[in-house]
């Protein structure tokens, strides 16, 4: 993920898990480039979405270039294993707090864990968002008379 748009929807639309020293937001478009929530078009107006897109932000509150370039590139190494694990159109921000730095193993398991609780929240948030879709098939089927498609 290169675009500020893409972390900017990311962060905004989607949802968000913190562990430790990691945040992870999660966020996941349909291919017409509409979010989830119900046909809102994307921050570029332009409706392209990346398939499965990983962005990092590594502030400078973690230390000084060296440790937030070796945190950076750890935290790729571990997100590269979890990347297979997502569906479609699904983007995901890393964001990298402060205590990162300083972070051994424990920085492993906080991504585990964040990264675990961010993508169950998000399908969490688009069965919901189907459901919804649904009831309001069938509610406005009923004020008409019709059967849903």
């Amino acid at each position: 993920m290169h675009r500020s748009e893409d972390f900017r929807r990311t962060v905004r639309r989607g949802v968000r898990a913190g562990r430790g020293a990691v945040v992870v937001h999660a966020w996941r478009g349909d291919s017409s480039g509409t979010g989830i929530a119900g046909g809102r078009s994307t921050c570029s107006g332009v409706g392209s979405v990346a398939p499965r897109t990983v962005g990092f932000v590594v502030s400078k509150a973690v230390g000084p270039a060296v440790r937030r370039n070796r945190v950076r590139r750890r935290l790729r190494h571990l997100a590269r294993r979890r990347l297979g694990e997502l569906d479609e159109q699904t983007q995901v921000v890393v964001r990298a707090l402060p205590a990162a730095g300083t972070a051994g193993r424990e920085l492993a398991n906080d991504l585990d864990a964040a990264w675990s609780a961010a993508v169950a929240k998000l399908d969490q948030r688009v069965g919901l968002a189907g459901r919804a879709r649904l009831d309001q098939r069938s509610t406005s089927a009923d004020r008409s008379g019709r059967e849903p498609r």
